[in-house]
């Protein structure tokens, strides 16, 4: 556990994972476009994906404020100061992640493009294994039982 209390990884790896997601996304898109729904069925999902990202950024911001108010850090590559169990952290322990990933997923509903929902799940899965396992053992490093009793309370993604 000594080598996660510096900080819980070398690199950035959510943000890349999801930028990489949305270029291959797109990419996929172009090159293989998969089937997707016809109106006003499209119409429908095209208001529920900007609903899904406006909530998204919502949620996003939200917890960006809530970890700059507690002064730690939002990077996820860096050492937390503080353990964060309040806004958005209350309902879920990686809220900028969930929330990425419904910027995916609202993406996917507004442009048709069925691929950004595949790759939106691998970028999720992806970010648990290289940075929320990590981020999680970090946490238990630096704050122990406080950490642990927060992790039962509050599911990591919903």
């Amino acid at each position: 556990m000594a080598e996660f209390q510096e900080r819980p990884n070398t690199l950035p790896w959510p943000p890349l994972i999801y930028l990489a997601a949305i270029a291959v996304s797109v990419i996929a898109g172009w090159l293989v476009p998969l089937p997707w729904f016809g109106s006003p069925l499209s119409e429908f999902l095209f208001a529920v994906g900007l609903l899904v990202v406006l909530g998204a950024i919502a949620i996003d911001v939200s917890a960006m404020q809530t970890m700059r108010r507690a002064k730690t850090t939002v990077l996820p590559h860096r050492a937390s100061e503080h353990l964060v169990t309040s806004g958005a952290f209350s309902f879920t322990r990686n809220p900028i992640y969930l929330g990425n990933t419904m910027i995916m997923f609202g993406i996917g509903l507004i442009s048709g493009i069925a691929w950004f929902l595949v790759f939106g799940l691998v970028a999720a899965f992806v970010t648990q294994k290289l940075a929320i396992e990590r981020e999680e053992k970090h946490l238990e490093a630096r704050f122990g039982k406080k950490y642990r009793d927060y992790a039962k309370r509050v599911r990591r993604w919903i």
